[in-house]
């Protein structure tokens, strides 16, 4: 089974950017998607970003309107089984941990946790001044 190692979060202020990184152990080709999720101090995982890497529907990206015009995802041009998230104009709601997943999601559930079999551990995005 394919491991997700994410990267790249740390302490940044209001406005600012990070760029967060998920490198899998394998190829991807089994996945029909990759996403980032975040979860805050007791709230849900929540829907971030989703790229669509099969089908006819490839490169087809995906975004939580919190995050629409601030947050890009795009899939490595180099090495394709990494996943990059660049996130600018942070915001203290942005606060969470950042978690990596992939898996084979329908339309229906490209937005949800139950789109993804595989996720990453997780890595911590702090947005304070």
């Amino acid at each position: 089974q394919v491991q997700l190692v994410e990267s790249g979060g740390g302490l940044v202020q209001p406005g600012g950017s990070l760029r967060l990184s998920c490198a899998a152990s394998d190829y991807t080709s089994n996945y029909h998607a990759m996403a980032w999720f975040r979860q805050a101090p007791g709230k849900e995982r929540e829907f971030v970003a989703a790229v669509r890497w099969s089908g006819f529907s490839s490169g087809t990206t995906y975004y939580a309107d919190s995050v629409k015009g601030r947050f890009t995802i795009s899939r490595d041009n180099a090495n394709k089984n990494t996943v990059h998230l660049q996130m600018n104009s942070l915001k203290p709601e942005d606060m969470a941990v950042y978690y990596c997943a992939a898996g084979r999601p329908i339309l229906s559930t490209i937005r949800t946790t139950n789109g993804y079999t595989n996720w990453g551990q997780g890595t911590q995005v702090t947005v304070s001044s």
